[in-house]
């Protein structure tokens, strides 16, 4: 059965709905540009998943409270701030099928915008004496920085291992699962034990989130194509890095050349795909991703049942399944 996101989100329903209502006006501000901007951001809200995952690790441990909201929307504006600034970094003009900051502002000012998000986010937490949630954040801010430059300095050389792809996507991309989990459990609870094994398991939902986008590259598109995405922004993905690891020397060096200086020919980077396909990465790369959300599901099961933990379980295994 398809899993939709309407259905996981019932029992945090009326959370969500007044989180938006905050989240809108915790955007406003008296700079026009900057107020025209941050409207633009919010009418282009995404699936709201890290909110989401706020909303139901509090809930998991008690009741949803000022903080949680706080919470919330701290993480929101974070998650922004980094993708307003990643868009930069990639070059990239589009962001769920709309114009990206830089695509319409130029990057100087996107840069700024992102900016100014990261010290909006920072003081929400500040003015509302929520230092722990500060705490929890600021070090995911400081993850993703590392997690992003290490990716870059890696890409340059394409000598990524299994063990440093996981540590860049680790702070990358799960680092703010992470933080949204632990960040919304600390407003209901201060079971250490607990806030600790609810981060872990955002952590490996993180993990798995981002395994599952790189199976996206590998896989036909709505015309029937692959996405070959990745591989034309020579990002060291999980099939591709098995698959250099399992080819011989001569395919290897092949595949390697194609990623470094022919990255943009369809034809090549196709078969580049086709390799990666014949030779089990896929494969390989969704049992890894298979045992993660596994891992999460055993930490999540530590915890009384309800329809909180129906609702996260269900969301561990939307991520997964996602159709993008």
């Amino acid at each position: 059965m398809e899993l939709k996101l309407d259905d996981i989100k019932k029992p945090i329903v009326k959370e969500l709905d007044e989180f938006e209502v905050r989240f809108k006006e915790s955007m406003r501000t008296k700079t026009p540009l900057l107020d025209r901007i941050t409207h633009y951001i919010v009418s282009r809200k995404g699936k709201q998943m890290r909110p989401m995952f706020v909303f139901l690790s509090a809930k998991l441990c008690g009741e949803v409270n000022e903080a949680t909201y706080v919470a919330a929307s701290l993480v929101e504006i974070l998650h922004t701030a980094t993708l307003v600034h990643d868009d930069v970094v990639d070059d990239s003009y589009q962001r769920r099928g709309f114009f990206s900051i830089n695509a319409l502002w130029k990057n100087k000012i996107a840069v700024l915008v992102g900016d100014y998000l990261l010290a909006k986010g920072l003081l929400l937490s500040v003015e509302h004496g929520e230092y722990r949630l500060l705490q929890i954040l600021s070090n995911t801010i400081r993850e993703m920085s590392e997690g992003e430059l290490l990716q870059l300095e890696k890409a340059r050389k394409l000598d990524i291992k299994e063990e440093i792809y996981f540590d860049i996507i680790r702070q990358k991309t799960a680092s703010l699962i992470a933080s949204a989990c632990a960040s919304g459990a600390s407003t209901t609870t201060k079971d250490e034990d607990a806030i600790s094994r609810i981060k872990l398991m955002g952590e490996k939902i993180g993990i798995a989130f981002q395994i599952k986008d790189d199976l996206f590259d590998y896989e036909d598109d709505d015309i029937g194509k692959p996405r070959g995405i990745d591989i034309k922004e020579r990002k060291m993905t999980l099939p591709l890095i098995y698959t250099l690891n399992k080819v011989d020397y001569f395919t290897r060096r092949k595949m390697i050349n194609i990623i470094k200086n022919d990255n943009q020919n369809n034809e090549k980077v196709k078969w580049v795909i086709e390799t990666v396909r014949a030779t089990g990465g896929m494969q390989y790369t969704t049992e890894k991703m298979e045992l993660y959300k596994r891992e999460a599901l055993d930490l999540l099961y530590t915890f009384p049942a309800g329809e909180v933990r129906i609702a996260i379980e269900q969301l561990i295994n939307y991520t997964i399944q996602r159709k993008q």
